[in-house]
């Protein structure tokens, strides 16, 4: 199906830099990713977390040829995920440095990043035991349902990852579908047709399952709600030209925008979405809102400032209006490893275009 709507123009192509897992790699030991970093140095006393480490898994399985070390990670970030989840489905989050957990099994956004990194190891790892151990794992989580849209949002994009690899996963199609119902459909008032009344975090995510849905599950109506509410979040992020991410604290109908703090996980967020809109469409202007998330950790952003220090890998933790939080954390990391990739990904579609 392709659906052309009014984008924001696209910017013209960007030349980034090969996805670089040093960083990510620093961050990691033995047992899983941690969390924080000052600058680029790990601080152990903040432990570990499930929202990350399943962020680490997502991006790695992410990889299509990926070297000893990214596998290396990748299956202990499945091995620390699979002892977050209980036997009911349940996901711890939070444990410590020294191996306790913080936390009892929940179905917050944690449990949700859970699954989508089980979904998407079990369906694009290239190791055997990584994908059947993920599919297991899968299985487990998705016993269990969240009230929250984004924890669902997150649970839904593996969900989508494991049907489109296999049509027949019954489990797979059930959760998106209940994802999609708890996301909400987009309003009829142009000028907030967002289902919730403020943006706050991880927005993209929103539109992209209702598309994955739509697609996967063959409702037209639904992929045309999700790619409108799409358009829309891209047109409401743009600004003079250029990526303007929702910031820490949200954007509300009638409040006068504010533009920071801005965190890369949410130019990461975008370029996923508009990327599964190319995808599934057909649409090459949704390559527009891509390559402005690219540029985004570029220098093309409301500071004009690069969001990674070249020289460790690490992608700063957030744009103030005083420039670069220059620690390098697990998450700005990953989005940093993850939108390059997709970077990676266009400049190979690019060259082979006539």
């Amino acid at each position: 199906m392709s659906v052309s709507l009014r984008l924001v123009p696209s910017p013209p192509r960007v030349d980034a830099p090969a996805p670089d897992w040093s960083h990510v790699a620093r961050l990691s030991d033995d047992t899983g990713l941690l969390e924080h970093a000052r600058n680029a140095t790990v601080r152990r006393e903040h432990g570990y977390c499930v929202d990350d480490v399943a962020r680490g898994l997502v991006v790695a399985s992410r990889e299509p040829q990926p070297t000893a070390r990214v596998i290396g990670l990748a299956e202990r970030y499945l091995a620390f995920l699979t002892h977050a989840t209980a036997p009911d489905g349940g996901v711890r989050n939070r444990l410590t440095y020294d191996r306790r957990w913080l936390d009892e099994p929940g179905t917050g956004d944690w449990w949700g990043r859970a699954v989508w990194g089980f979904g998407t190891a079990a369906a694009r790892s290239t190791v055997p035991w990584i994908r059947r151990e993920a599919r297991e794992a899968f299985a487990v989580a998705v016993r269990r349902r969240s009230p929250w849209p984004r924890a669902m949002a997150f649970a839904g994009l593996g969900a989508a990852e494991v049907l489109r690899a296999d049509p027949r996963a019954g489990d797979a199609a059930q959760l998106l579908g209940d994802a999609a119902t708890v996301i909400g459909l987009p309003g009829r008032d142009p000028g907030w047709v967002w289902p919730e009344r403020e943006l706050t975090y991880a927005n993209p995510a929103l539109p992209e399952v209702l598309i994955q849905a739509g697609d996967l599950l063959g409702d037209e109506p639904l992929l045309a709600d999700g790619l409108r509410m799409l358009g829309w979040l891209c047109r409401m992020q743009d600004h003079d030209g250029h990526l303007s991410t929702v910031p820490v604290g949200g954007w509300r109908p009638g409040v006068e925008r504010h533009r920071f703090d801005q965190q890369p996980i949410e130019a990461a967020a975008t370029a996923d979405a508009c990327a599964t809109a190319a995808a599934v469409t057909g649409d090459d202007s949704w390559e527009g809102p891509l390559v402005g998330a690219i540029a985004w950790f570029l220098g093309d952003n409301d500071g004009g400032t690069v969001m990674y220090d070249p020289q460790t890998g690490g992608g700063y933790d957030g744009l103030t209006p005083d420039g670069p939080n220059l620690n390098q954390g697990a998450e700005s990391t990953l989005a940093l490893v993850s939108t390059l990739q997709h970077a990676r990904t266009l400049a190979g579609r690019g060259a082979t275009r006539p």
